[in-house]
């Protein structure tokens, strides 16, 4: 198997994750890989998260982020969470500085096995999310679905966290709507020229929301880090919350703090290793690696 590398399936809350090895070598994981992958069962995904060499000096690694349809994602936070924990295992390093398409990434696993990610600053201006027309106040703007005098869900704040991010506010049940049926539909709204990642948030005090997510390229998903991340900024920006809250996911909750003294978001949640094994990044051919009966926790790649 020449042609193959070392790959883990890990989660993040529930985000399911491949943590591939492309250290040492020139190639990138294939569209037709990933869609080839995300087709079988057991390696069924949110994203690939394709360690490769450094391309700047004082960086850990480079990652290329791919979605489940091939596309390529600007962040992933709980796929980042997963890359710290598998490097942190091979390596006994605690801190890292990983560079993507979206700028450079601080991250670090805590004694307790929680992982925090700098996200960077959270971007607001409309060509910069971005949106297809300018909008002077991104904290609502004219979105809706369903019928104009009674949607059923308008008004989204919109903002980028290297990725765009739509969050829709509402006073029930996250689970009452269905964002299966209009989660796509909203992604490809023309508003969007790069797509969007699409949310719907309940605010349940200052410090407390729930939150579910279609994911750009993704589709519905149990944890979208940016999109926890987005939200909770929005929060801020409405008045609706504190700059430290709890944001509930499907797969569980995730710490995010907008740090005031340099207004970036860091975000805090678990990582978990589920099997490795070997795959072709051309094909997505791939092979599990033989697990001890009764083996758990985290493995090195």
């Amino acid at each position: 198997m020449t042609d193959h590398v070392q790959f883990a399936r890990m989660n993040g809350l529930g985000n399911k994750i491949l943590v591939v090895d492309m250290r040492g070598r020139k190639d990138r994981v294939t569209p037709e890989a990933a869609i080839a992958l995300n087709a079988d069962p057991a390696t069924e995904f949110d994203q690939i998260m394709a360690i490769h060499d450094p391309q700047a000096s004082g960086t850990d690694a480079w990652i290329d982020i791919v979605n489940s349809d091939g596309s390529m994602a600007q962040a992933c936070g709980n796929g980042t969470r997963c890359v710290v924990q598998a490097l942190a295992a091979e390596t006994g390093k605690k801190t890292f500085l990983f560079h993507t398409v979206a700028g450079l990434l601080e991250a670090k696993e805590h004694d307790d096995g929680t992982i925090s990610v700098d996200m960077g600053l959270p971007r607001f201006d409309w060509n910069e999310i971005p949106l297809a027309e300018e909008f002077h106040d991104t904290r609502r703007i004219e979105l809706q679905i369903g019928p104009i005098d009674d949607p059923v869900l308008h008004s989204p704040s919109v903002a980028s966290m290297g990725n765009p991010h739509a969050i829709f506010w509402v006073e029930n049940d996250v689970w009452s709507h269905e964002l299966d049926r209009f989660g796509p539909l909203l992604e490809n709204h023309p508003i969007f020229p790069e797509r969007a990642n699409i949310s719907i948030a309940r605010v349940r005090s200052r410090h407390e929301m729930d939150l579910r997510t279609w994911e750009r390229g993704a589709g519905l998903t149990l944890a979208c880090g940016s999109a926890a991340c987005a939200a909770a900024v929005s929060g801020v920006r409405t008045g609706q919350t504190d700059r430290t809250v709890t944001v509930n996911v499907p797969g569980g909750p995730l710490s995010i703090e907008w740090r005031e003294r340099d207004n970036h978001v860091i975000m805090t949640g678990p990582a978990q290793w589920e099997w490795s094994g070997t795959v072709d990044p051309a094909t997505g051919t791939f092979q599990r690696d033989e697990v001890t009966a009764g083996e758990s926790g985290a493995r090195a790649l």
